[in-house]
């Protein structure tokens, strides 16, 4: 699981080009083209409610932060415990390409969570993930400031947790409601491998013995699929630069063996609730 997804997500999008709520010295708004050239760092942070593990029904509150930005042309952006890197300068079209590597940690490990039967599973380890990702990016479809985006990430854990690749698309849309308050609706799914299935939830019968859950044996193919809606206020009057505050609200429920694992099934639940609230500033 990947418990600074919520608050992540939501500094992903305080500073995109969708943000042209503020004026020149002319008065008029700068265009995208503009905008897009901008060198910007964007710093969130604030609070959090997440489930102690994927498919639990237990939640706590965590503090997190988020970073996103571009600088000379590359951008860069933390989504939950991960690192994103575009290398793909933008261009002055409706179309973008977007492309780059990513770097994270997954930090699944059933370890302090308020379930004490999970709990008595053999912990697990943190799995480090690199990969990368490709998307393309469409402009303009209601006004010149919205963004339609696809985009595929493809990562593979190279320690010693899963050793696995998993492959999520995902699909956003973001456009600016008022000159002060943006809105990004955002859809995703993952696909993982068995290995990623029988070293998060599989109960083998060592696991059984100690922990009195059922025996199961969990096979690895669409993990789960998710929605997510992002609201961002400025509280200067400019999304572009200054103090705003954002919320988060996501939703996700697990499929196939994942929602049948006892882990889900008896001891938590296949519907997952993410929630963020926070405050960041844009340079």
């Amino acid at each position: 699981m990947r418990p600074l997804t919520c608050l992540a997500l939501a500094a992903c999008c305080l500073s995109t080009p969708a943000l042209a709520q503020s004026t020149n010295a002319g008065g008029q708004l700068p265009s995208p083209e503009d905008i897009a050239k901008r060198d910007t760092v964007t710093l969130g942070v604030g609070a959090a409610v997440t489930p102690d593990y994927e498919g639990s029904d237990d939640y706590r509150f965590i503090p997190a932060a988020a970073i996103r930005g571009r600088v000379g042309g590359i951008s860069f952006n933390t989504r939950g415990t991960y690192l994103y890197v575009d290398v793909v300068p933008k261009g002055s079209g409706k179309i973008d390409f977007n492309a780059g590597p990513i770097a994270g940690l997954r930090l699944t490990t059933y370890r302090h969570i308020h379930d004490d039967i999970v709990e008595l599973l053999p912990k697990r380890k943190r799995a480090f993930e690199v990969g990368g990702f490709a998307g393309v990016s469409v402009h303009g479809l209601t006004n010149p400031y919205d963004s339609l985006g696809f985009r595929i990430d493809v990562t593979h854990d190279i320690g010693s947790a899963h050793k696995s690749t998993i492959v999520s698309p995902n699909i956003e849309f973001s456009t600016p409601l008022s000159r002060t308050t943006y809105a990004s609706l955002s859809g995703g799914m993952e696909f993982v491998s068995n290995k990623f299935a029988d070293y998060y939830y599989t109960i083998t019968p060592a696991d059984s013995v100690a922990s009195g859950l059922p025996v199961f044996n969990a096979g690895g193919g669409m993990k789960n699929w998710k929605l997510g809606l992002l609201l961002n206020q400025s509280l200067t009057g400019d999304l572009l630069h200054g103090f705003s505050i954002f919320g988060l609200g996501q939703y996700s429920h697990l499929q196939g063996d994942f929602k049948r694992s006892p882990i889900v099934s008896q001891r938590g639940s296949a519907s997952q609730w993410l929630g963020a609230l926070g405050v960041a500033y844009t340079w």
